[in-house]
């Protein structure tokens, strides 16, 4: 049976599409966790964190060109991306610490252990639930064109005196 709330052959709104990213991304880190023992299980985990990350950043810059001014389009877009560099950085450094602090000796060398990737997995898919909760309160995409909300209208000199 058809949705009747969306014309047929139509995507999802944008901010949905957000929120699906960070359910597919979530799913794909669990996965991983689970399934850690072939090759094609780290491709199978890989692809569908990938369809998740191109779900959620592939709306991210319509959604802030129409959630602000078209003169502020170009700074917001900006910071969207030095945002996303922090948050990389951060993530890689959170899990470089993990994997050196459980590590398992093998041939005199310390490597990472399983745990330890599962804990950092488990670490991403919890941070993949939350971006999905943020999400979900998220005010929603106001239309290109539309009035921005009305501002409180001042006294007039009329109205005072």
């Amino acid at each position: 049976m058809a949705r009747r709330d969306a014309p047929a052959g139509r995507a999802a709104p944008r901010g949905r599409r957000r929120m699906t990213g960070a359910v597919i991304v979530a799913a794909g880190y669990v996965v991983n966790i689970v399934l850690m023992s072939e090759v094609w299980h780290l491709i199978l985990s890989s692809c569908v964190i990938g369809a998740g990350v191109g779900f959620a950043y592939g709306a991210m810059p319509a959604l802030i060109m129409g959630a602000v001014p078209a003169s502020e389009t170009a700074a917001a877009n900006s910071l969207n991306t030095l945002m996303r560099s922090i948050g990389t950085s951060v993530a890689s450094a959170v899990a470089g610490v993990i994997l050196s602090q459980m590590t398992i000796s093998l041939g005199g060398h310390a490597l990472p252990s399983e745990n330890g990737f599962k804990v950092v997995m488990a670490i991403e898919a919890g941070a993949a639930v939350l971006a999905f909760l943020l999400a979900s309160f998220l005010p929603r995409h106001r239309p290109a064109g539309a009035p921005a909300a009305p501002a409180a209208a001042e006294p007039s000199a009329e109205a005072v005196a």
